[in-house]
């Protein structure tokens, strides 16, 4: 009897256990300057999800209709929190828009009356450092958070859940039209524009599929250097390099 294939994930609740049917495969890789390489499989990507969605909701409430800005760069960290977000049932904003949080790596810069999350983007940071303000949420707190969500608000089908390039997408649409595939799937994407990789990472997701994420420099240097990126892209098993 043939094994039926899986449903297609209706929520990012469902996505992170669809994420987690092969618990070791990976999900996210990340390269970045210096050399620096950052892998994700199913299960660890789930559990830094789940201490986030934990955070949000002790420090910020958050719930259907908080609107949290991810003021981040393209990077394994900043999908991390989108899913985290998404978890809480809230939305996720990147256009520069008013917010009930902001999440950023540049905190000094943050003006309004948002809640202010630093995030230190370094795979190996602790801590955000001497320059978080008093009055900032060191995002490095999710070390501490249960490995598990404790509780979060299940997220209203229409309520929003992506504001990007001044377009609403809600919740019962963020996964819409994007059906499990037979087949690994592994899509590599340059850090050039957050709102394209967020995107084309969920859809990924959403297909089963796994996302190879290349810092916005690093993937310039790849472009004039056809040998280099054989030998990075090459190993990953890259099925739809999008570089």
């Amino acid at each position: 009897m043939a094994t039926p294939s899986p449903r297609p994930p209706a929520d990012v609740e469902s996505l992170l256990a669809l994420l987690q049917r092969d618990p070791g495969r990976p999900r996210i890789t990340w390269y970045g300057r210096g050399g620096e390489r950052v892998e994700l499989s199913g299960a660890v990507l789930a559990n830094w999800v789940s201490k986030t969605t934990n955070l949000l909701v002790d420090e910020a409430d958050a719930a259907p209709l908080v609107r949290v800005r991810l003021d981040l760069p393209p990077h394994w960290r900043t999908l991390v929190w989108a899913l985290a977000v998404w978890r809480c049932g809230a939305c996720v904003v990147l256009d520069a828009q008013d917010a009930d949080v902001v999440v950023t790596d540049r905190p000094g810069q943050a003006s309004g009356g948002a809640l202010v999350v630093a995030v230190a983007l370094p795979a190996l940071a602790r801590g955000f450092g001497p320059d978080l303000p008093d009055d900032a949420v060191d995002g490095a707190a999710v070390l501490s958070q249960p490995d598990v969500v404790v509780w979060a608000s299940t997220a209203a089908p229409d309520a929003p859940a992506l504001v990007v390039d001044g377009a609403t997408v809600t919740h019962d649409r963020l996964l819409a039209g994007h059906p499990v595939e037979p087949g690994v799937r592994r899509v590599a994407l340059a850090g050039d524009d957050l709102g394209v990789v967020v995107r084309t990472a969920v859809t990924t997701w959403a297909s089963d599929g796994s996302v190879v994420l290349v810092e916005a420099a690093v993937a310039a240097e790849l472009r004039s250097d056809a040998e280099r990126r054989a030998r990075l892209l090459g190993p990953e098993n890259v099925t739809d390099d999008r570089i």
